[in-house]
């Protein structure tokens, strides 16, 4: 089997472009290469429209199956294709885009979906979704990233939480609560100084530098331009939940190419919070995979507060690497989380829009953390990893096996060759 894959981004440009529309698509299909070269032939198209129909055609004359996996969202995956086209894709919201809106046709998921004929995404949620606005017999699959196999031999805790201090090497930049004025970050200064957004901190370090974490260390990784992260209710909780613990610490290691804005109001936030005893620290920047990997071991818990997820990446390579979550159970964490690995956070539905629709006309539903919620799942996983050692082992080996279920190369291998066997016949 040949398998042709294109993706917006690709190694040489991903690192300048973190948080831009689909990046993380690039993160998706790096995940499934090792999978997809089991299954055939896997070749990198950089301009579907000119390259693709002229492979196909040469497959056919020498009687080899051929398929294209377009990893981007339906509305920006090539239609009329000689070749099998399948657009791989994440969605988070449970209606699916159903309007031309902005006048382009594409913009109707429906229409090019149909024209399609077959897709995969990574959820069970969104196969629902998918199949309730389109067709209940619509040829789709959920095919979560296979990322669990690359991180089987790091899934296990080595020592108990917050038993040793950990030393990152961070190249990028790094903002520390604890020797930051946060002062400087009242709502009164923010809005003398819009419509200019307020400047970086003086005490940030650029660059390669060491960063000494230890105690209960919370992770959360993601796009802080990203409105779906829900970052405000994850310091404001922490903030509060943690007011009197020193040793409680929230990492924030962001994806995005340009924090200029955003961070300042992080920062506004968390001078909200009123001297707290808790330290929370922004690192940014493009980790390589070994500091990556050593932040991940650094981890008691990882941290998701996000209204809705296509499957989260971030939050699938912790509790693989055996790091219980702070979640809640919604969208496509409905596949992975309960209460057996992570500390659920209750949520409810809000009005919410489509990420990409320019009107922001509400046309959806998105969920929300309870706050309340989030605060007791901070103080009981914190009160598990310093009491409850065993608990916590527990709640770690629960994390490995719920996403060996949900994304191994045993689970989605057979259920990824079938559908593109059947679609390619």
């Amino acid at each position: 089997m040949i398998i042709l894959v294109h993706t917006a981004f690709h190694g040489g440009n991903v690192a300048a472009n973190l948080g831009q529309p689909e990046y993380s698509y690039y993160f998706v299909l790096r995940e499934f290469r090792p999978m997809l070269e089991q299954l055939g032939i896997v070749i990198d198209i950089h301009d579907p429209l000119r390259e693709v129909d002229v492979i196909y055609r040469n497959c056919l004359s020498h009687g080899m199956p051929c398929v294209f996996l377009s990893f981007m969202p339906p509305n920006k995956a090539p239609i009329g294709l000689a070749c099998p086209t399948v657009p791989v894709f994440a969605w988070e919201y449970g209606h699916l885009p159903d309007e031309g809106f902005s006048g382009k046709p594409r913009n109707d998921w429906r229409r090019v979906l149909k024209q399609l004929g077959a897709a995969i995404t990574h959820s069970s949620f969104t196969v629902e979704t998918v199949k309730h606005a389109v067709d209940n017999t619509f040829p789709i699959i959920a095919a979560p990233a296979p990322l669990w196999d690359r991180l089987s031999t790091k899934n296990h805790p080595a020592l108990p939480p917050g038993s040793r201090s950990v030393r990152l090497r961070v190249d990028g930049m790094v903002i520390d609560s604890r020797i930051t004025d946060l002062s400087e970050y009242s709502k009164a200064k923010e809005l003398a100084c819009a419509p200019e957004p307020l400047p970086l901190p003086m005490e940030r370090s650029e660059g390669i530098s060491e960063l000494e974490l230890d105690g209960i260390i919370y992770t959360a990784v993601f796009n802080p331009g990203d409105g779906r992260k829900n970052w405000v209710d994850m310091i404001s909780a922490f903030c509060v939940a943690f007011a009197h613990n020193a040793d409680a610490t929230l990492l924030l290691k962001l994806s995005h190419h340009d924090i200029s804005e955003v961070v300042p109001k992080m920062l506004e936030c968390m001078h909200k919070g009123d001297n707290f005893a808790c330290r929370i620290v922004i690192v940014h920047g493009y980790l390589h995979q070994d500091d990556y990997e050593h932040m991940v071991d650094a981890t008691t818990y990882t941290v998701n507060t996000s209204h809705g997820e296509g499957q989260c990446l971030p939050l699938m390579e912790y509790m693989s690497s055996g790091k219980p979550a702070i979640s809640p159970r919604h969208t496509a964490m409905l596949d992975y989380i309960d209460d057996s690995c992570a500390f659920v956070v209750d949520s409810f539905l809000e009005p919410g829009t489509w990420p990409h629709d320019m009107r922001q006309a509400f046309r959806t539903l998105r969920e929300h953390v309870q706050v309340d919620s989030l605060i007791q799942a901070y103080r009981s996983s914190y009160y598990v990893a310093k009491q409850e050692p065993d608990t916590y082992q527990a709640m770690a080996a629960a994390a490995v096996e719920s996403l060996r279920n949900y994304c191994s190369h045993a689970v989605v291998r057979p259920r990824l060759a079938e559908f593109l066997n059947t679609v390619i016949a």
